[in-house]
């Protein structure tokens, strides 16, 4: 191709390029998504925090046990830290006791009982820590529950090992319970209460509310302290392994 006489050829720049009208318009197009999905993932963001911010409040209700856990199931998510009330009486004798416990940032023993609800069910009760062996065991003789009786339902934790002494371990297990309990019919709550009140010669046992956690992380709530001590769990992890 023959160019006439003092006419050039126009280089292609990119400034060219970008001020055609097809290249606005995709400009314009691409703004409009960047900015929809900025919408949606503060929408989603604000989502997840409405969410995590009702989640906690809401154990604090105290509702009975039955409306939300039953007998013979696994412990879910949406139970974890509930407050609780249930009608139910202790089977004398049937008493274990947790070590290496904290109430606060004491350690000490929590002494655990053996709980049947009006309707025939089973139901282990974390009743109350005291700073020393001696103390937990001879508040057995004295221990009650009030009706109805109140507390905080937690999940069972793994069992100690095979060498932990009959009737004395560390870890709030359901299972090594009933291994222990003289009288179990079979009907047992999967998680346990720890008691809102404490009978005499007891402490409360310090149950603060789970905290609410974001639910990317697998689950919307966890708890501060479960009232184990770290060298407790540690032990426990190492004969698991």
């Amino acid at each position: 191709m023959t160019l006439a006489p003092g006419r050039f050829a126009e280089p292609v720049t990119f400034a060219r390029v970008a001020r055609r009208p097809r290249w606005i318009a995709a400009l314009v197009l691409a703004l409009a998504l960047a900015a929809g999905f900025a919408w949606l993932g503060q929408w989603q963001l604000g989502r997840s925090v409405a969410s995590t911010a009702t989640s906690g409040p809401k154990t604090e209700k105290v509702v009975p046990l039955t409306s939300f856990a039953k007998t013979g199931t696994t412990f879910r998510d949406d139970q974890l830290g509930r407050m609780a009330s249930v009608d139910a009486q202790l089977v004398p004798g049937d008493w274990v006791l947790l070590s290496e416990r904290l109430n606060g940032d004491r350690q000490g023993w929590w002494l655990v009982g053996h709980a049947v609800t009006t309707d025939g069910d089973e139901l282990a009760v974390a009743l109350g820590w005291a700073p020393t062996r001696a103390a937990a065991r001879a508040a057995e003789a004295t221990a009650a529950i009030p009706t109805p009786l109140v507390g905080r339902y937690l999940p069972s934790e793994a069992p100690d090992g095979p060498k932990a002494e009959k009737g004395v371990q560390s870890a709030a297990s359901v299972a090594a319970f009933i291994n222990q309990w003289a009288h179990f019919t079979g009907h047992v709550y999967p998680g346990y209460l720890v008691s809102h009140s404490a009978p005499e010669g007891l402490t409360r046992i310090d149950s603060p509310r789970p905290i609410p956690r974001m639910p990317s992380t697998g689950s919307t709530c966890s708890m501060r302290s479960s009232g184990r001590s770290s060298q407790a769990s540690r032990s426990t992890s190492g004969t698991a392994s």
